[in-house]
C-alpha cells in the first residue's frame, strides 16, 4: 500500500472532489483516479460513491479515513523524529578501522554515512596494530574477534570465516592447496595480528580442528598488502571473506579447501566505556551491521560454486 495513495484518499475525501484534490497535490486527475482504484482494490472495497454531479464516502470509506488521518499522523510524527536525529548527529567523531577491511570495503559505506549525517565530521585511524583508545584519542574501532578487555562495550557488527585463497596465476604455477599438508609445499603471506604474525593457521574439518605452522618469504604489518600480494600471484593467503570478498566475486582469487571450515573472523565495533556508547556510535553500528550482512551474503553465493 503506497503512502501517496492514502494522502490522496484524505485530501479527495476533504475536498470532495478528485480534480480539486489532484490540483492540490500537483497530479493529474487521471493519476488521482488511478490512485484511487488502486487503494479500493488491495482493500477490495468501495471507499467513495460516484455520480456525475457528486463525491461521497461510503459507511466504509468513513471508517477507513479515521484510521488514514491518524496512520499518516503517526508517519509524519516518525519521519520528524528521525530528522529530528539527523540534526542532532553532528560532531567529530573518530574512528580505528583494521587495513584491509577499512581500505577496500568500508571506505564507500563510511562516505554514504557521512552524505547521511552531513554535519558529521570523520577522523580515520587506519592499521592493524591495535589502537590505545586514550592514547590514540580513539573514539570506537572495528576490531576482529571478541575484545579480551572486560570494561570495553563491543557490538558485534558480523560473523565471517577466513578463506584459503590464491589467484588463478599461481593456482596454475603451483597447483592447489588439496589438504592441509600440502601447506608446507606453498608459499604463504604472512600479516601481523594482534601484533603477532600469522603463521599458524587453523581450519576444522568433520568436527576436528586442524592446524598448520606455514611458511613463506613475504610478511608485512599490514594485512591489506597480503591481500594484494595474493592477488599478484605471488602466495597464498588466509584471511576474513569480507577482506577478500571483492576479489573472490571478481575471480582474481580462487578459494580452496572449501570443505574446510575457516578460523573466526567475527568483527566488533568496540567502544572503551558506555559513556562512549552515543547515538552516532548507534548508527554506525546498525550501518555496518546492515552492510555487512549484505556483503556476505554475497560472498556466500559466490563461494558456493567452488563447494
Amino acid at each position: 500500500m503506497q503512502i501517496n495513495d492514502l494522502k490522496l484518499f484524505v485530501r479527495v475525501a476533504d475536498c470532495g472532489s478528485i480534480t480539486a484534490a489532484a490540483t492540490e497535490l500537483d497530479i493529474s486527475s487521471a493519476s488521482a483516479s488511478a490512485s484511487l482504484k488502486r487503494l479500493e482494490k488491495q482493500l477490495e472495497t468501495s471507499l467513495f460513491i460516484r455520480s456525475t454531479r457528486s463525491l461521497r464516502l461510503t459507511d466504509t470509506g468513513e471508517r477507513y479515513l479515521i484510521h488514514c488521518r491518524k496512520a499518516l499522523t503517526d508517519l509524519a510524527l516518525g519521519q520528524q523524529a528521525i530528522d529530528d536525529v539527523k540534526e542532532k548527529i553532528s560532531g567529530v567523531v573518530k574512528l580505528a578501522l583494521p587495513s584491509d577491511v577499512g581500505r577496500n570495503v568500508l571506505l564507500p559505506w563510511l562516505d554514504s554515512f557521512m552524505d547521511e549525517y552531513p554535519e558529521l565530521k570523520l577522523r580515520l585511524h587506519i592499521g592493524d596494530t591495535l589502537s590505545d583508545f586514550y592514547h590514540d584519542k580513539i573514539d570506537v574501532a572495528l576490531r576482529s574477534g571478541t575484545p579480551k578487555d572486560s570494561s570495553l562495550v563491543a557490538f558485534k557488527v558480523c560473523s565471517a570465516k577466513r578463506v584459503l585463497c590464491a589467484s588463478p596465476e599461481y593456482i596454475a604455477r603451483r597447483g592447489r592447496v588439496e589438504s592441509i599438508e600440502q601447506l608446507a609445499e606453498h608459499d604463504c603471506l604472512f600479516f601481523m595480528l594482534d601484533e603477532r604474525t600469522h603463521d599458524l593457521w587453523s581450519f576444522t574439518y568433520n568436527g576436528r580442528e586442524l592446524k598448520a605452522r606455514v611458511t613463506g618469504k613475504r610478511s608485512c604489518n599490514d594485512a591489506d598488502i597480503a591481500r594484494r600480494w595474493a592477488v599478484a600471484g605471488k602466495g597464498v593467503v588466509y584471511k576474513s571473506s569480507l577482506d577478500l570478498g571483492e576479489d573472490i566475486v571478481s575471480g582474481r582469487l580462487i578459494p580452496m579447501l572449501t570443505d574446510h571450515e575457516g578460523e573466526s573472523a567475527d568483527l566488533y565495533l568496540v567502544c572503551p566505556g558506555r559513556e562512549h556508547v552515543t547515538p552516532v556510535i548507534l548508527l554506525l553500528r546498525d550501518m555496518l551491521r546492515e552492510r555487512c550482512e549484505l556483503k556476505l551474503k554475497e560472498v556466500s553465493k559466490a563461494l558456493g560454486q567452488f563447494q
